[in-house]
């Protein structure tokens, strides 16, 4: 019998600083307009620590791994550590500072202006990571950004190897969803997380043979592809006030219910809940629900 591994997930991808501002009584019409928001805060943003945190709160034994300023990141690491995220595996740049974001949100909808910084040196720290194989640190890898392409196929090759199973949300990079490449190598992940605009460039792909697909519908709710049935859920109903982060909410919870054992409609009810409660609050994070929380709506 093999022994256990320290981390049940162990979430990849991006950090950012995230400024979010919502409240906006209209969307821009034009150049040059400037909107007042009614409420500001600032975060730790981005897939990555969304998601990890919204697993660590659920009870998960979470660790990120991705790339930080030297000078600006301590605060982003304390934040995840306060919410019991391992962030032993974050690397500090010396060359770029922090990410940034601004987050401009309405109840139903929001845009993101962002600066990349030191998440430009994830790709190659992530090579030296998969070769002294601390994925097997984890039993599952959650992957919350878009490796180029032609690498994605020997990143999931490398992870399966090292006895993970593996997940996917890449978010809006309608290069990465609609390249060939792309659709090859997410054939050997075990989810595959697009929301519903995302999954709209790859509608032209004839023989996807993905294996699960757990679909954001936003207001419609959720739909999850799995072992060829269509399973759909109905929206939570609830007063929202900010949508960012919802979508990395939803693969939280539906990645805790799946590594538990749940079967497949109580994992997308699970991520449903999960991301609709998480808009309670700025920010996706302070709004994640407990385990008790998102059990009672399942």
């Amino acid at each position: 019998m093999s022994a256990p591994r320290p981390l049940d997930v162990m979430v990849v991808g991006d950090f950012f600083a995230e400024l979010v501002m919502s409240g906006f009584s209209s969307w821009p019409g034009r150049t040059g307009e400037e909107l007042f928001a009614e409420r500001f805060g600032r975060e730790i943003g981005g897939g990555t620590a969304i998601t990890a945190c919204g697993l660590a709160k659920l009870g998960a034994k979470i660790g990120v791994v991705g790339v930080v300023g030297e000078t600006d990141g301590q605060w982003l690491i304390e934040r995840l550590e306060s919410r019991g995220v391992n962030t032993s595996a974050i690397q500090r740049s010396s060359r770029e500072p922090t990410a940034v974001t601004v987050s401009i949100s309405s109840a139903t909808d929001r845009t993101f202006l962002t600066y990349m910084g030191a998440n430009r040196e994830l790709p190659a720290n992530l090579q030296q990571i998969a070769s002294r194989g601390d994925f097997a640190k984890a039993r599952h890898i959650h992957l919350a950004f878009a490796p180029k392409p032609a690498e994605a196929d020997n990143l999931f090759r490398e992870v399966s190897s090292q006895g993970c199973t593996l997940s996917i949300d890449v978010g809006w990079h309608p290069e990465w969803l609609s390249d060939r490449d792309s659709w090859e190598a997410l054939r050997s992940v075990n989810i595959f997380f697009p929301n519903e605009r995302e999954a709209a460039l790859m509608t032209g792909e004839t023989d996807p043979r993905l294996r699960t697909v757990a679909l954001k519908l936003g207001p419609a709710g959720a739909g999850l592809l799995y072992d060829g049935t269509i399973i759909f859920c109905e929206p939570i109903l609830i007063q929202s006030l900010d949508t960012t982060g919802a979508g990395d909410c939803f693969d939280a919870g539906f990645l805790y219910a799946w590594l538990r054992g749940d079967n497949p409609r109580d994992c997308l009810k699970a991520g449903t809940v999960c991301g609709a409660l998480s808009t309670r609050c700025l920010g996706g994070i302070d709004g994640f629900p407990t385990v008790a929380e998102m059990d009672a709506q399942i």
